[in-house]
C-alpha cells in the first residue's frame, strides 16, 4: 500500500511539475514590481510595513520568500542599479560638465549610504519577478492537486497511507 501511495504522490507531482503554466510577461511582472504588487498576478501588496514582507500572495497563493537567504539575489539588484547610476552621475558631473571631485563626491556619497535604504523593497521586488519570469516551478508547485488526474488503473488515495 505504501508503496503504490508513493508512486501515486511521485507520478502527481511529475504530473504538476509538466503542467504548462502560462508565464507572465517580463515586462508585465516588471511593471507590477514597480508598483510593489505580486507579480504573478499583481492582486496583492508585497509589503505589509516599510521591511516586512506578506508571506504569499492572497490572489494566487504565490510564496514570496521560497527559502531561507532567497532574496540574498536582491542586493545584487541593489548594488548593480546604484553602481551603474552613480558611476553614470559621476561620469557625467566630473567629465562631462568639469565639476571638481570635492563638490562632486559627497553628494556620490551620500547617494551611495542612502539610496540602497529606500530601494531595497524594489530590489526585492524586482527579483522576485525576476524569478518569477525564469524559474516558474513555484507556481506549477502552488496549484491544487485537485487538477492531476488519478493515474490508470489506481484507486484515489485516501486516509493516511500509513
Amino acid at each position: 500500500m505504501w508503496s503504490t501511495a508513493n508512486k501515486r504522490i511521485s507520478e502527481k507531482s511529475a504530473y504538476v511539475r509538466d503542467i504548462d503554466v502560462e508565464r507572465t510577461p517580463f515586462k508585465v511582472g516588471c511593471r507590477r514590481a514597480l508598483k510593489l504588487l505580486c507579480p504573478n498576478c499583481g492582486g496583492d501588496c508585497l509589503f505589509r510595513s516599510f521591511t516586512r514582507m506578506n508571506e504569499k500572495c492572497s490572489s494566487c497563493g504565490l510564496k514570496y520568500e521560497r527559502e531561507p537567504g532567497y532574496f540574498l539575489g536582491a542586493t545584487y539588484v541593489s548594488y548593480g542599479w546604484t553602481s551603474v547610476t552613480m558611476t553614470a552621475a559621476y561620469l557625467i558631473l566630473h567629465i562631462a560638465l568639469d565639476y571638481p571631485n570635492q563638490y562632486v563626491l559627497p553628494p556620490l556619497i551620500t547617494y551611495v549610504v542612502l539610496f540602497p535604504i529606500f530601494f531595497h523593497r524594489y530590489a526585492r521586488a524586482l527579483w522576485l519577478a525576476f524569478d518569477c519570469f525564469f524559474d516558474h516551478s513555484e507556481l506549477d508547485n502552488s496549484r491544487p492537486d485537485d487538477d492531476c488526474p488519478p493515474s490508470a488503473g489506481e484507486p484515489p488515495i485516501t486516509g493516511n497511507p500509513n
